[in-house]
């Protein structure tokens, strides 16, 4: 389904009626597509958080930072 920006502003219940029934709404400004309304999937896997002070990510490989907590207090000490 497609629908302009003015008939999301003016029609927005309907087009999340149409999203709750299943269906993809693409927004359009101008002619031009520029967003997509979509169901949101809940997942039923709770989230899995660890107690662990670990670095994630690109910080994950740091050997120069042994914990967290120390390293952003260190950061925000001049700050707070």
């Amino acid at each position: 389904m497609k629908a302009t920006a003015k008939e999301l502003r003016i029609h927005s219940k309907e087009l999340l009626d149409a999203v709750s029934r299943g269906e993809d709404v693409v927004i359009t400004f101008r002619g031009k597509p520029c967003a997509k309304l979509v169901p949101y999937e809940r997942s039923d896997k709770p989230a899995v958080l660890d107690d662990k002070d670990d670095l994630f990510g690109i910080w994950a490989d740091r050997i120069d930072i042994e914990s967290v907590e120390e390293y952003v207090q260190g950061l925000r000490n001049g700050r707070f």
